[in-house]
């Protein structure tokens, strides 16, 4: 039964098409998702997850169709680019840290220079996050000082601060070492829980069961099929879906 929510979307995607050259990595994706839910998107290698979820803060231009963001199409560059970027964290494969700052600026610098929070305001708050994702002790070293997972939770700690709308996750555990992937998904299902709106590209099936309201399956550019993590994992009505799932679960 669809029951139409009473507020609109705070992401809605229309008609997207993003080409790379000749390959058609995003083909007429329609997508909303909703304040404070927790969006899952799966699906094999290559099939335009990643780009999709670069495309919703524009890191990713599209060659047509539309992206709002809480009503307001995104802007195309400019302050208003930054000011969307503020409102829509984002957390990478790679942790994307800044080298040279210590744990504790990489979190403040965006309240500082974006936010134009108070240096003792940004501090506090950003020391409150590192606590809330387990690496308080580690604010003043270096990233390179730091564990994979522990600069990854740095990274989600550095996105919280900027009090987004919706974060985005782009593959977040693939790059660590596999002791480490459970430490950083259990801040994401935590975030989950406190009703963070999450668009999550991962690998992590656990992840996707315990904590997505929602499973998007992506091949070849498209969405193939869309259901509760129960009814996918359990039913899955698509072919591609069906071959994906049996390579990847337990038998």
């Amino acid at each position: 039964m669809d029951v139409t929510p009473a507020t609109a979307p705070l992401v809605r995607l229309s008609g997207v098409n993003k080409h790379f050259g000749d390959l058609h990595v995003l083909r007429d994706i329609d997508l909303d998702v909703d304040k404070g839910e927790v969006l899952v998107v799966i699906g094999p290698s290559g099939s335009g997850k990643s780009t999709l979820c670069r495309a919703i803060n524009r890191l990713e231009p599209i060659d047509s169709g539309t992206i709002e963001l809480d009503g307001e199409p995104l802007p195309e560059e400019g302050r208003a680019l930054a000011r969307l970027r503020s409102d829509v964290g984002m957390v990478f494969q790679s942790f994307n840290l800044f080298a040279h700052k210590t744990v504790l600026e990489n979190v403040t610098l965006g309240p500082l220079k974006v936010r134009k929070a108070k240096k003792a305001d940004a501090r506090k708050e950003a020391l409150e996050l590192l606590d809330r994702v387990g690496v308080k002790d580690q604010a003043d070293k270096l990233p390179a000082q730091l564990s994979g997972g522990q600069q990854q939770r740095v990274a989600i700690a550095r996105a919280l601060a900027m009090h987004p709308k919706v974060i985005l996750f782009d593959e977040p555990t693939s790059a660590l070492d596999p002791e480490m992937v459970g430490e950083v998904l259990d801040v994401m299902v935590g975030l989950a829980r406190d009703g963070m709106t999450m668009v999550v590209v991962t690998h992590e099936m656990g992840f996707a069961r315990k904590a997505a309201n929602r499973v998007v399956f992506m091949a070849d550019g498209q969405l193939v099929e869309q259901a509760t993590p129960e009814e996918f994992f359990t039913n899955p009505r698509s072919t591609r879906a069906k071959d994906f799932l049996s390579k990847i679960l337990p038998h």
